[in-house]
């Protein structure tokens, strides 16, 4: 999947894969599965790497770009880089100004966000899930393209793809406690749904208590807006509205389509999201 409003840029290679249409096969049918998880051969998995940066664009003289990923571990780290790393990184960020290789991101419900500099060709690319968050890490990407690269927010371009919404992730009180603590507008990010008992609402005198008003509380489930998290967090840098495009995909509605770590309870593969400067 691509994003319409960053095809016009002309040096730009971007792009979300997606689920179907791949060679693994430890995820039912054929998947594209660009992790590589405990489920599924090494060798499905980059050829499955092989066909994504193809289909990208991301080649040079018929052959596929480096690859530049990470060790991924739910942080605020980002690293800049020029050229391929004779070491492997850790992080949850990665920038460059460097034509040729495609840096990448792999999610499975964290949301994907890929950062373009259309004046001074530069891209970003993030793994965003609640604790990234909670840590800014799209807020300090912006920051680090203006430090490294000289970005102007009012240049950037920013794709949020798919990953899961407000209407799946369910979180718990110290998630929200976290987010209160950090954003002004942090609760409102979040959304209550009373849990239902069809026992309860059948023979509702089995629950009666002693207390007013007579029967015990069911417990509400707590729901975040990651999406509108991280699109707040662009605003507050700069980064204008109608420059942030975001995915109507959640992952765990949309197994069909997508993986999801949550829906499929740990067993799924992963998604890729990747950015890159032609030569």
């Amino acid at each position: 999947m691509q994003v319409d409003s960053l095809r016009p840029i002309p040096w730009l290679i971007h792009g979300f894969s997606t689920r179907p249409g791949g060679f693994s096969k430890a995820y039912g049918g054929r998947t594209l599965n660009l992790g590589f998880t405990q489920q599924d051969s090494r060798a499905a998995v980059e050829r499955n790497r092989t066909q994504f940066l193809r289909q990208l664009g991301a080649l040079s003289q018929g052959r596929a770009w480096p690859l530049v990923t990470l060790r991924q571990i739910h942080s605020d780290l980002i690293h800049c880089v020029s050229e391929v790393p004779k070491t492997g990184l850790a992080g949850d960020g990665l920038i460059t100004q460097t034509p040729g290789i495609l840096l990448a991101i792999l999610t499975a419900d964290c949301l994907p966000v890929i950062l373009a500099d259309a004046k001074r060709w530069a891209v970003g690319v993030f793994h965003a899930g609640w604790r990234g968050t909670v840590k800014r890490i799209v807020e300090k990407g912006v920051g680090e393209m203006q430090r490294w690269f000289g970005s102007s927010p009012g240049d950037l371009r920013a794709a949020l793809g798919p990953g899961v919404h407000a209407c799946c992730y369910n979180v718990g009180p110290e998630v929200r406690t976290q987010f209160e603590s950090q954003f002004e507008y942090g609760s409102k990010l979040f959304h209550e749904v009373e849990e239902s008992d069809p026992v309860r609402e059948k023979y509702p005198l089995l629950f009666l208590t002693a207390r007013a008003p007579g029967h015990s509380e069911l417990p509400k489930k707590i729901f975040l807006d990651l999406v509108e998290a991280n699109r707040r967090q662009l605003l507050a840098t700069g980064v204008a509205a109608k420059h942030i495009r975001t995915s109507p995909l959640c992952t765990a509605c949309r197994t069909d389509r997508l993986f999801s770590y949550r829906a499929e309870q740990g067993i799924t593969g992963r998604m890729m999201a990747g950015a890159g400067i032609r030569l």
